[in-house]
């Protein structure tokens, strides 16, 4: 089967390429490596044993990418392709809307004209916004708090209204809540484009200082509504977020799905996991102590965010999640063995 991957150089993109083509996908990435390494390209080769068609391309080029796609006819596409950092958001909402609702907007363009009707979304966990109701179902009403966050929600009822407009087409939108760890070989994993913003990144770039003295890790915020006073996330292997958008073409294919051909699910561990806890984690695996200091909450943050499960278990069949020690053994070793980068 032929895949086109938007994003497919990113994080969560370069490792789902990996896996598609351990499992015999023909793959094609389209990705303008505005926040990922043009080295992962190595990366997934080594991993994979094999090398997908790299096609350097921002998506809002509608013309060129239709042109990309009447010559890979792509059965499927998977779209990682945008800007995905909340703080960030807050500051460059216009650029925001523009790359990620735009560029979807321009995606469907070029997919419509060259008769490719199937798409598999990287949506996020942080369309439910602030929320007591934990944890999180799918059917719980969008309420973003950030421009981040919005664009994945517009771009969701996007795809909804699409298909149930048109019955050829089909999408599957994985909320997924937060991504984090490496591939267990420690070839392929998270290196950011500048300062890391995600936390378990930042952790690891703390803990991987050689003096102790400059081990220190910045909390925002500790008087949020939770246990301890941190933020709470739902913290789920990278692998596992691959694994369910390989699996998620599975779905595409089977008849009856709901609302008119689109499904969201929640893709994650389904437990939460504070800040504090996961600092203790990355000390663990790393055998490293970090001091640690409190600033002011982000904006856009909320208390918790962690989602049910059950529906992505009974669809997707993802049931043996990795745990927490894993995916911080698993980060620190990529870090380790990339202290400088790809190389």
């Amino acid at each position: 089967m032929r895949i086109l991957v938007t994003g497919g150089s990113g994080f969560v993109g370069s490792h789902t390429v990996a896996l598609l083509l351990d499992k015999g996908f023909d793959v094609t990435v389209v990705d303008n490596y505005s926040n990922s390494l043009v080295e992962a390209e190595g990366a997934i080769e080594r991993v994979a044993s094999a090398r997908p068609e790299f096609c350097r391309l921002d998506i809002r080029e509608t013309d060129e990418l239709q042109r990309i796609m009447a010559r890979v006819e792509p059965e499927v596409i998977i779209h990682f392709a945008g800007m995905k950092h909340v703080g960030e958001s807050t500051q460059l909402p216009q650029e925001y809307y523009d790359c990620n609702v735009g560029g979807m907007l321009s995606l469907l363009t070029a997919a419509r004209e060259t008769d490719t009707r199937k798409i598999v979304f990287s949506s996020s966990g942080s369309v439910y916004g602030e929320t007591n109701q934990l944890p999180i179902p799918e059917k719980r009403p969008h309420a973003p708090t950030n421009p981040y966050s919005t664009t994945k929600s517009v771009c969701e009822r996007i795809l909804s209204d699409l298909c149930t407009a048109d019955e050829s087409w089909s999408a599957v939108a994985l909320r997924y809540f937060n991504p984090a760890g490496a591939h267990p070989s420690g070839l392929l994993g998270e290196w950011c484009v500048g300062p890391p913003s995600n936390l378990l990144p930042r952790v690891i770039e703390a803990a991987a200082c050689e003096d102790p003295e400059d081990r220190k890790m910045v909390i925002h915020g500790d008087d949020f509504d939770t246990p301890d006073g941190t933020g709470v996330r739902d913290y789920v292997h990278v692998q596992d977020v691959a694994d369910a958008h390989v699996r998620a073409i599975e779905v595409l294919n089977q008849p009856g799905l709901p609302s008119g051909g689109f499904e969201a699910l929640n893709i994650g561990r389904g437990q939460g996991v504070s800040v504090r806890e996961l600092i203790v984690a990355v000390e663990q695996a790393s055998g490293r102590e970090l001091s640690i200091e409190v600033g002011p909450r982000r904006p856009g943050d909320v208390s918790a965010l962690y989602g049910d499960t059950s529906l992505a278990r009974d669809r997707l069949g993802l049931v043996d999640y990795r745990g927490l020690d894993q995916i911080c053994q698993d980060a620190w070793r990529f870090k380790s063995m990339h202290p400088n980068g790809y190389t």
